[in-house]
């Protein structure tokens, strides 16, 4: 397993860098390898911390994200953490922000992408943004603009599946190598996996203290943010 950097940690509260292609927890289908396995190997005495997700287990895992997407994670190492990371998920006090290269260019050098998300109708995968569903709420900000691709920072105001990947699929401009909303569309930029990294996170440890973690770039991002000289 290429196992998580650990980017922060107090007595509750786990920030690591996550690495591309690591699920996050395991779908109860398949046995791989993944993000809770190697949190319950270094913190046995986290096992029981979280939730259930029906018969899943989730050891320490307070939110997700995608297999293919790089960066941070917030992990609880007790119930205490996991519920005080949990209300501030919900109470939208947590602050992410991603970086992603997206196909094309987009209009606005800035903006909020307010469109709902809904499952779609025609492929259980993948999700759909419009008028119908739940309220998904993305602040945009470009970064860098290159001949075939835009750099962009994403700060999610929700954190609904798929919601970054969705909305920029429906500006016309979804997210480099992204298998499910870019199907078809040519590798860009050495990238052979969802060019998207969740960047920086801040939050509340329990005693108050605001935190807030950078992931570093891997090295497709790296050698990405190279070739288009930023």
């Amino acid at each position: 397993m290429n196992a998580p950097e650990i980017l922060y940690e107090d007595e509750d509260i786990v920030a690591v860098n996550k690495p591309a292609g690591l699920v996050v927890h395991a779908d109860g289908r398949t046995k791989e390898s993944s993000v809770s396995e190697w949190f319950v190997e270094k913190y046995p005495e986290a096992k029981e911390v979280g939730e259930k997700l029906g018969e899943i287990e989730r050891p320490g895992i307070v939110h997700r994200i995608d297999r293919e997407t790089s960066g941070v994670l917030l992990l609880a190492k007790t119930q205490k953490g996991f519920e005080s990371l949990k209300k501030q998920f919900q109470d939208h006090e947590i602050e992410k922000k991603y970086h992603a290269f997206l196909y094309g260019k987009l209009k606005e050098d800035h903006g909020t992408i307010n469109l709902k998300i809904t499952r779609s109708k025609s492929d259980f995968r993948k999700r759909v943004a419009g008028r119908e569903g739940r309220e998904a709420v993305t602040y945009f900000q470009v970064l860098k603009r290159a001949p075939e691709v835009t750099l962009v920072e994403a700060k999610p105001k929700t954190g609904r599946t798929h919601q970054i990947r969705v909305h920029f699929k429906a500006l016309h401009c979804p997210v480099v190598c992204d298998s499910l909303y870019a199907a078809g569309k040519p590798a860009l930029l050495g990238f052979y996996r969802l060019a998207l990294h969740a960047r920086e996170i801040t939050f509340n440890d329990l005693n108050g203290e605001i935190h807030t973690i950078q992931a570093a770039y891997p090295e497709d991002f790296q050698k990405a943010l190279e070739n288009i000289g930023f």
